[in-house]
């Protein structure tokens, strides 16, 4: 239990008198956190305390010395086995992908220029050739990347086409005479950049390009191409380092253009696709579209790390913040003798807690995202529809809680650098790396922006499987058709609210009757918002297309509503995640805490959009107050367990650094 805590704070209202504190058992609520991955996250931990000295060399190493260092300790790491979990035990993995993503989660505990520098190496690189190759690939490559012996990079972004990989602008050209590839850069903004490990360590990239075979264009594939050797360019491969960066200064990103460079036949990672030694295409997948996502699909890993990576960074700023707030005093509020605790303001509270509660929340929300890529990647084969549909459930869920994860790092790092007052500014005290590192986890992986887009398909995709295959424009082409009817139709409001009437009875007044911590008032009340929403997008893109407009022109005018409703999507199924875990605990004080934080975070959720529902009459500005006097009332019932609910995020305190924060 934390030693510094105000009194329990009852709750406003009749129930004032039968409120009991809930007292947490911290290592409990630790191990529900941790999951089955539990020794996993905990041989994370133990290196990550015995590296900790990284944390300050960042700060006083040059630039190159860092370089060396981050890829020194990521080395030492693999060494561990902590590195490769998610690769075939035959090569030496751990062949547990659920594993690997609970161990680069954890990671984010510490330097993060370390977590993006595996995240390249073993995610990005590795993960490429684990799932785009085949076995000729795997046993020529996996070994001794595994290990850290041969260290390469993914070379897929270029300058002129960010998220837009379909447009990409390298080339590879099959020359049938030496049954060879020939990659060409073509043009300044066919360039590929930012690319970690490519300036300095990489050895070899998996290259993304256009295949031309025959003078046909088939579409992006990917190969393996070296671009080192005895650490200078290969012959026909131009290398530029991309320079000092905002943050995560110990990852070597970096420039590479090709000029008719060759590489075997053999290169083309041919999972899905092939060329003959004749110069035929070859592939099982005829819809090139459907081939492309495919390909694609199979690299959300990333996705879901990085996800999980930006949770865990917030987990540290918060717990900085809170430590600092249990033993930080300013001015005599409530006594003449003793200076106020800053945790006992209720401003503090208010700014604190909703983003801690929101962090539990999103952490079983990844939980949810983890456990469904390793089931799509390591269960047995299923029928090839149900496959297909557990992969677009997993690549829109993986997206979403990606962009609120890591919105939600920036977020929330932020916060708790301001409630730190001067102190948070202070290098010593993580938030300057911490901000700094974490900032463009918003935009790689994925722009969130685009990522939500990718939910928003995906919606659609449930109600018409013709959306499956198509492209953004192609999408909104044929909205004019049955998809979209389907979709009004499905999400008809007058239907919805009957659907919600049966799980809270109270005629037309459900939402004005329900107790404001029932759950199924609260999940009911972000389904609205979500079906509601996206009935809004269809109307307003069939209207556009019934009118003649140009498609492209229609997506940009609705582009807002479109990522307001995939944001309202991935609202829903964070909190059914949190509501889910809370459900299934054992009744006891751990459940009355959870609870706590899961109303919490309901009710600043809805809060916070209090305008849409109100707008949409499911909100009238008395239960609007109600909400907010609810909420804070429960910070008031959080303030006491304030301590236990970040300890139990065993952040090791080699982490936190800070000794001027965190020493009560």
């Amino acid at each position: 239990m934390a030693t510094d805590t105000a009194p329990p704070a009852a709750p406003d209202g009749a129930d004032a008198s039968r409120y009991v504190q809930p007292a947490i058992d911290v290592a409990e609520l630790a191990a529900l956190l941790d999951g089955k991955y539990a020794e996993i996250r905990g041989l994370v931990r133990t290196n990550l305390a015995e590296y900790s000295s990284i944390l300050e060399e960042a700060e006083t190493m040059t630039r190159d010395e860092f370089r060396e260092r981050v890829k020194e300790v990521v080395v030492e790491m693999a060494s561990t086995g902590q590195t490769g979990m998610g690769f075939p035990e035959e090569y030496g993995g751990g062949g547990d992908i659920g594993a690997s993503v609970a161990a680069f989660e954890t990671l984010a505990y510490g330097d993060l220029s370390v977590l993006v520098k595996v995240g390249v190496q073993f995610g990005l690189f590795g993960g490429a050739i684990l799932q785009l190759g085949t076995e000729e690939h795997h046993k020529a490559y996996l070994p001794d990347l595994i290990t850290g012996r041969l260290m390469g990079c993914f070379a897929m972004t270029e300058t002129g086409h960010g998220s837009n990989v379909q447009a990409l602008g390298t080339v590879a050209t099959y020359d049938v005479a030496t049954q060879e590839f020939v990659i060409t850069t073509r043009g300044e903004q066919a360039r590929k950049d930012y690319i970690g490990n490519a300036a300095k360590h990489a050895e070899v990239a998996v290259v993304f390009a256009q295949l031309e075979v025959g003078g046909t264009s088939e579409g992006v594939h990917a190969f393996v191409v070296p671009i080192r050797e005895d650490g200078r360019p290969c012959a026909g491969v131009r290398i530029e380092d991309d320079g000092a960066k905002m943050g995560l200064n110990g990852v070597d990103n970096g420039r590479l253009w090709f000029d008719g460079v060759r590489v075997p036949r053999t290169a083309l990672l041919n999972r899905f696709a092939d060329v003959t030694a004749a110069g035929v295409y070859e592939s099982e997948i005829e819809n090139p579209n459907r081939r492309f996502f495919t390909m694609l699909g199979t690299l959300v890993q990333g996705r879901v790390c990085v996800g999980g990576a930006g949770i865990n960074a917030a987990k540290v700023a918060l717990t900085i913040a809170v430590k600092y707030a249990l033993q930080r005093r300013q001015f005599e509020a409530s006594s003449e003798d003793e200076e106020e605790l800053l945790l006992d303001y209720g401003m503090h509270q208010r700014r604190l807690f909703p983003l801690l509660a929101r962090t539990y929340a999103l952490h079983f929300a990844q939980e949810v995202v983890a456990s469904q890529l390793h089931d799509v990647f390591s269960g047995p084969p299923s029928a090839e529809s149900d496959d297909d549909q557990a992969r677009r459930e997993l690549e829109s869920r993986a997206a979403g809680t990606k962009a609120l994860g890591t919105w939600h790092a920036t977020r929330t790092i932020q916060e708790c650098r301001e409630a730190c007052g001067g102190a948070g500014y202070l290098a010593v005290n993580r938030f300057a790396a911490l901000k700094a590192d974490t900032d463009v986890f918003t935009t790689f992986e994925g722009d969130n922006h685009v990522l939500l887009q990718l939910v928003a398909k995906g919606l659609l995709t449930d109600y018409a499987s013709e959306f499956e295959d198509m492209d953004q424009f192609g999408m909104v082409r044929f909205v004019a058709g049955m998809a979209v009817e389907t979709v009004i139709e499905k999400t008809n409001v007058h239907k919805l609210l009957e659907r919600i009437k049966d799980v809270l009875p109270g005629g037309d007044q459900w939402d004005q009757e329900a107790g404001l911590l029932d759950p199924d008032y609260q999940l009911a009340m972000l389904r609205f918002r979500e079906e509601h929403m996206l009935a809004g997008v269809a109307r307003r893109l069939k209207r556009g297309i019934d009118q003649d407009m140009n498609p492209g022109v229609v997506f940009s005018r609705v582009q807002d509503h479109v990522i307001a409703a995939a944001d309202a999507h991935v609202e829903r199924l964070v909190l059914e995640a949190f509501v889910a875990k809370a459900r299934a605990l054992p009744e006891g004080d751990l459940k009355v805490a959870v609870n706590l934080l899961c109303d919490l975070h309901a009710l600043t959720t809805i809060e916070a959009d209090r305008a849409w529902f109100m707008e949409h009459g499911r909100l009238t500005v008395v239960r609007s107050k109600a909400i907010s006097r609810e909420i804070n009332s429960l910070c008031r019932k959080i303030r006491p367990l304030a301590g236990d609910l970040v300890d139990a995020f065993d952040v090791p305190v080699e982490m936190l650094r800070s000794p001027d924060l965190v020493r009560g």
